[in-house]
């Protein structure tokens, strides 16, 4: 195999990936290129320069995300009201497709012929990272180093640093027991006593959200703007994609809404359990399918929900830039264009309501049908009757015939 030139690495500035730009360096004999992105993670990210610069890397990219993580990754997803298994609002797979994207834009222009990153041999990560980038970059080099090296413990990474002189930040405080990830969308949390499914998680352990019990004693009430099936403003102020999550996520964690708990499949095979915090998709997901029963028609809307669990599935496995992903969010968008209005909900103690829904333009809602008093002949009632009885034939039938199935 031809001899590495350049490497980039998608890079934190923390432990595991300082280590791994010395391993490289040391074992690929290459120039190593770092890349980190600002996705809304709610830590500095330009220290990172600094540690990547005392490791003898001369290219350097921090680049900030956020609009274009919100714009084109999130909210298309929340189009689709796009949940894996039940209750994962995917805050850490949509973000995968958005970095493995930059690492192959920027090997291109840095003349790199491979990227490296520090996801595990045993998580999902490692193949989201690298199913994008094949995708993009099918001649592409991919260095994993945690599924070639031994340093498999902290211990072995401290001594590698000492024994490397490569600098460690000690973080004043207790380090969290758990492996956290955090974006604009969410936070996650796994390990530690996680990994009992029956323990309860620990209080402290909560970063963005009030406890439900702790939230004030008075609702909120808020109402979400659609434009195309994206919301544009909150209470009536215009945001940026990257506004309203950043705005949601503070309205909703300071009323308890955004937890979850679940035991999840992992694509490789196991079952993880893992805590999620995600504020603003919890609000995003109820406002979305409330202002669709407005908008959209009922075939439709039951066509997306079919799709959705497909969708999701793709999404969680690393198939964002697969083409039957593709095809499906063409499929969504279009539908997309008559979701316009308004959506008023209300937040109390963890919990969220739908109290309100109006569109002037694409409500498909007509009262003059709906209503329970005298409708002006709008809809006959007697209809009702052939319609019934076509639909029973099929049963009628079997039922004449002593079947049951």
């Amino acid at each position: 195999m031809a001899r590495l030139k350049k490497i980039v690495l998608a890079y934190s500035g923390g432990l595991d990936t300082s280590v791994i730009v010395r391993w490289l360096q040391e074992n690929y004999g290459c120039e190593v290129v770092t890349f980190t992105a600002d996705i809304g993670q709610g830590e500095e990210v330009e220290p990172a320069r600094a540690k990547a610069e005392s490791l003898g890397v001369r290219e350097i990219f921090i680049e900030d995300l956020r609009e274009e993580y919100a714009q084109d990754f999130v909210f298309p997803m929340f189009r689709a009201n796009t949940v894996y298994e039940g209750e994962y609002l995917l805050g850490t797979s949509i973000a995968r497709p958005l970095i493995a994207k930059r690492l192959i834009e920027i090997a291109k222009q840095t003349g790199a012929d491979a990227i490296s990153h520090g996801a595990t041999g045993k998580g999902n990560d490692q193949v989201r990272f690298e199913l994008g980038a094949y995708a993009l970059k099918p001649d592409i080099r991919i260095i994993a180093p945690w599924r070639e090296w031994e340093l498999d413990s902290r211990v072995k990474l401290m001594n590698y640093c000492k024994a490397h002189d490569i600098p460690v930040g000690m973080k004043r405080g207790s380090k969290s027991p758990y492996s956290m990830d955090a974006n604009l969308l969410h936070i996650s949390y796994e390990g530690g006593n996680l990994e009992d499914p029956w323990e309860e998680p620990d209080e402290a352990m909560w970063r963005w959200t009030t406890s439900p019990e702790s939230a004030p004693d008075t609702p909120t009430y808020l109402t979400l703007t659609y434009t195309s099936g994206d919301i544009t403003a909150v209470d009536t102020a215009p945001l940026s994609p990257a506004g309203v999550i950043e705005k949601l996520n503070i309205i909703a964690g300071r009323n308890g809404i955004g937890r979850t708990d679940i035991v999840e499949n992992r694509y490789v095979g196991m079952k993880s359990r893992g805590c999620y915090e995600t504020p603003a998709g919890t609000l995003m997901l109820k406002a979305h399918r409330a202002i669709e029963s407005l908008t959209l028609d009922r075939e439709v809307a039951h066509l997306k929900d079919q799709l959705m669990p497909r969708y999701a599935e793709l999404i969680y496995n690393g198939y964002w830039w697969a083409p039957e992903r593709q095809v499906l969010q063409t499929a969504i968008d279009a539908t997309q264009s008559v979701v316009n209005g308004e959506v008023r909900l209300k937040l109390y103690k963890g919990s969220v309501s739908v109290v309100g829904r109006r569109s002037d333009s694409d409500s498909l809602f007509d009262a003059n049908i709906a209503t329970f008093e005298e409708d002006e002949g709008a809809y006959n009632q007697s209809d009702a009757e052939g319609f019934i009885k076509l639909n029973a034939l099929r049963l009628r039938t079997a039922s004449f015939r002593g079947r049951k199935f």
